[in-house]
């Protein structure tokens, strides 16, 4: 799911449209909760349903982008009927905290999870990851003329031959990975090499779809696009291979999903009980046995047998909390690929 940060404004008008009123009685004396969610859709339904069938408690989920509905959480401010958010990537996790709109994750939540996927301030918790890759068509790059670092394809022998979604979180995510750790300088750097060296794609499918068909060599998606496609009929990466980064290397950046439960929530405990399933055993099993291939973080409990070991891939360390999606932007915008 590829966010466009550009169309947060409308996007808040349409899902202030949507759907009904926060906390309508759901049987009993439970309430249901409201659920803005940016993370796959048909994942979460799997998740939630879950949690409905363990609890009791109905959710009510709201669906759009990261981007879009961290800026209509901040532009709702305490009047959101929002109760829990769910992200793809941490920026726009970042952004809510930023504004003090989150309460302080619950300690089961938190003790599900490692604490490189948490903030220092506990006000969200991961629940799921993706992995950086580098998609590549092996009949135009050969396996040793592959990049060492993400930060080789602002190389001019990349002009013309690499592709990116720079409009979506997805790769936002990256380039403040990027940022995080190797400084403004390097970023801007990069960034400019990459306007002149790179196509723009809407979406990493479409990044993929386009190495796939020999029209450029090589892009930057995250991991899953290639695993689902190959786990159907393959069509689409049928000529496509995946390099991973590793050794530390931004290139090897693995995005965490968050969940945090909305301070101005009148449900939360029941808010927390939904944070707490996510990150639980159970709430990880559906995750790992569903065909998002995305990567569980929590309860220990290993992702699916096709993927390699999330800590085979030897991301960098960061703290979630400083990957800064509005610099970022800005970042982007000066460098032209905005």
């Amino acid at each position: 799911m590829a966010a466009a940060v550009a169309s947060v404004a409308a996007a808040g008008l349409v899902l202030a449209a949507c759907g009904g009123g926060s906390g309508a009685a759901s049987g009993g004396d439970k309430p249901t909760l409201t659920l803005y969610n940016a993370q796959h859709e048909d994942l979460i339904k799997l998740m939630v349903d879950g949690f409905t069938k363990d609890t009791g408690i109905k959710v009510q989920m709201r669906n759009g982008e990261d981007f879009e509905l961290a800026n209509q959480l901040v532009q709702e401010g305490s009047a959101s009927p929002a109760d829990v958010f769910l992200t793809e990537n941490s920026p726009a996790m970042t952004l809510v905290d930023g504004k003090g709109l989150f309460a302080t994750v619950g300690s089961e939540a938190l003790s599900n999870v490692p604490e490189r996927y948490t903030p220092s301030d506990k006000s969200w918790v991961g629940f799921a990851a993706r992995a950086t890759v580098l998609a590549y068509n092996p009949t135009q790059v050969k396996d040793a003329e592959l990049p060492g670092s993400l930060l080789d394809l602002a190389d001019p022998r990349w002009k013309g031959k690499v592709g990116i979604a720079a409009g979506g979180a997805d790769f936002q995510a990256i380039v403040s990975a990027v940022l995080a750790l190797k400084g403004e300088a390097a970023t801007e750097q990069w960034l400019k090499g990459l306007k002149t060296n790179a196509k723009i794609y809407q979406g990493n499918g479409a990044v993929m779809r386009a190495v796939n068909s020999g029209e450029i060599a090589a892009g930057v998606i995250y991991h899953y696009y290639w695993y689902k496609d190959q786990a159907e009929a393959g069509d689409n990466s049928k000529n496509v291979k995946l390099h991973f980064f590793g050794h530390q290397d931004p290139g090897a950046f693995v995005s965490v999903s968050g969940a945090g439960v909305l301070k101005s929530s009148k449900h939360q405990d029941e808010a927390q009980q939904l944070v707490a399933f996510l990150t639980s055993e159970k709430g990880q099993k559906i995750l790992a046995d569903s065909d998002a291939l995305e990567y569980p973080v929590g309860s220990g409990v290993p992702a699916n047998p096709a993927l390699p070991p999330l800590k085979s891939l030897d991301a960098p360390t960061l703290d979630v909390a400083s990957l800064n999606g509005p610099q970022v932007v800005e970042l982007m915008r000066q460098a032209g690929l905005l």
